[in-house]
């Protein structure tokens, strides 16, 4: 879609188009949007990885909640500031930036306490199929 929106950005212009501006200056953020939307997943990603497969061997796989919380904050906390520094930086003021890490931070961390019940009830579900041995693909 970036490309596409990049192509039609340097395509002619309509004799009768006069939003050309606004629509280069969407269409030509995209990109960049993509690009740091990409490396702060990855990241985030990796890093919550790392967060939950430590916690699981430190609490011996007991307290889901600490795990997924745990790894959601330093997921979020990677994510929200390399996709607002890659997306924005040079584009907003500091101090807007800033306001959007932590805005957005405190959204998903907050999305992932209030979602960790819904974890719990997935693995007992799971659980429970496969003890019955009615779901062996799970």
């Amino acid at each position: 879609m970036s490309v596409f929106g990049m192509i039609v950005v340097a395509l002619p212009l309509a004799p009768d188009w006069h939003g050309q501006e606004a629509f280069a200056t969407v269409f030509n953020f995209v990109p960049r949007m993509v690009v740091a939307s990409l490396i702060a997943y990855w990241a985030g990603e990796f890093v919550n990885a790392l967060v939950m497969a430590h916690t699981k061997m430190n609490t011996h796989g007991r307290h889901l909640w600490m795990r997924t919380i745990l790894s959601t904050a330093a997921r979020q906390s990677v994510d929200s500031i390399l996709v607002m520094l890659i997306a924005y930086r040079g584009t907003l003021s500091w101090d807007l930036i800033f306001t959007l890490i932590y805005s957005g931070y405190l959204g998903k961390v907050a999305y992932g306490v209030i979602a960790t019940p819904v974890s719990y009830f997935v693995v007992n579900a799971v659980r429970r199929c496969r003890s019955a041995r009615r779901c062996r693909h799970l």
